[in-house]
Order: C-alpha cells, then structure tokens, then sequence
C-alpha cells in the first residue's frame, strides 16, 4: 500500500541511496554539457517551429 507507514522508512532509504549514488557517479562537466545542449535543442526546436509556421502560411495562400 502506497500509504502505508511501514514501508516509508524502506522508500526513504532507497530513494536516499538512489540519489546518494547517482549524485557519486555524476561530474559537474557531465552536468553542464547536459544543460547546453538541453539550451541549444530547445532553440532549434522552437526555431523550427517558428519555420514551419511561416511556410504553413505561405503554403495556405
């Protein structure tokens, strides 16, 4: 049972020792290439959505 007051100390421990492990295992270079390229594929995304929009419109005409 998801509310069970049994289980949160066994959850809590897990998922401590999840992210515990995961912040061991991960380097801050890991973390900033991350960030840019997450930057630069939102801004071709949105880019090309602005794109595709402009030649939908020309195209309706």
């Amino acid at each position: 049972m998801p509310g069970n007051p049994d289980n949160i100390g066994t959850r809590t421990g897990t998922i401590g020792g999840t992210l515990t492990s995961l912040l061991a295992s991960v380097h801050l270079s890991d973390i900033i290439q991350t960030a840019i390229l997450a930057g630069v594929g939102a801004a071709v995304s949105y880019g090309v959505s602005l794109l595709m929009k402009r030649l939908l419109k020309k195209w309706k005409k």
